[in-house]
């Protein structure tokens, strides 16, 4: 049998040989939550940082925007709407014979003129604020069907609710990134945007009827990436589907309810 100070002597072992495995474990798990806590907070300033420059990136282009408004309204319309002024004054001296040359002259600058103001405002963020998405996305239209590039509609389902200035701004500008892409590239003849208003979201869907493309083999171009990019800053499902010989559609769902919840939120 063994001896008391032998018994005393393997229990104090395994007493502390669970203490080390104990200590061990513990300071495992410390170690596993400090570096996971860690990973969180760079993860996080990660997010932040990319959220910050892409909030910059924003406020550069709207800017540029803005500036770019300012010049087609001040300038070049100024300078349209003192040709029209001249145009008026000589139709008045001018020979029977070229009257109508010179009505044809005074239309073409009248409808610059038009054009010049309707893309000054699509430009502004202001007047987007001041017309709403809505508003801005049916001057849109009207502009395109008064330069005869295509046939656009817009449809709108369900009750109109109001939508926070900074995000309506950036719908705007994901879908004028999309009515570009469908001008200059779909060879499209129509043009269809769908607002559909219900208790939780805004679903926008716009479609055409152009030439399509293969999306898996489609590079992604900075249009792309940056309609993705803006949809995810405003917590918007953002869905582009397209095939060769049936035209390109644009899906966007914006959360009212959770964006509504929230501005009540801040207001208490």
């Amino acid at each position: 049998m063994l001896r008391k100070e032998e018994i005393l002597l393997i229990v104090y072992f395994i007493l502390v040989i669970l203490f080390l495995a104990g200590f061990t474990v513990l300071f495992f798990i410390t170690y596993q939550r400090r570096k996971n806590k860690i990973l969180k907070e760079k993860y996080e300033a990660e997010q932040k940082f990319r959220a910050e420059l892409s909030n910059a990136r924003l406020e550069i282009q709207e800017a540029t925007l803005k500036n770019v408004s300012w010049e087609l309204h001040d300038n070049i319309g100024q300078l349209l709407s003192i040709a029209k002024m001249q145009i008026n004054l000589l139709t008045k001296s001018v020979v029977e014979e070229n009257q109508d040359a010179f009505k044809e002259v005074r239309k073409l600058v009248a409808d610059s003129l038009a054009e010049v103001r309707a893309l000054s405002r699509s430009l502004n963020n202001e007047v987007i604020d001041y017309k709403g998405l809505e508003g801005s996305v049916e001057n849109e239209m009207e502009r395109f069907n008064r330069l005869g590039v295509l046939d656009a509609r817009l449809k709108v389902k369900g009750n109109s609710c109001k939508i926070k200035q900074e995000d309506a701004i950036i719908l705007f500008r994901i879908l004028q990134e999309f009515f570009s892409n469908v001008i200059k590239y779909a060879d499209a003849s129509k043009l269809k945007v769908t607002f559909e208003y219900t208790p939780d979201y805004l679903q926008i869907k716009a479609s055409d009827d152009g030439r399509g493309f293969d999306v898996e083999h489609q590079d992604a171009g900075s249009g792309l990436l940056n309609m993705q990019s803006r949809a995810e800053m405003i917590n918007t499902d953002f869905n582009l589907n397209s095939s060769i010989g049936k035209g390109t559609s644009l899906s966007l769902r914006y959360p009212t309810k959770i964006k509504n919840n929230g501005q009540d939120d801040n207001n208490r």
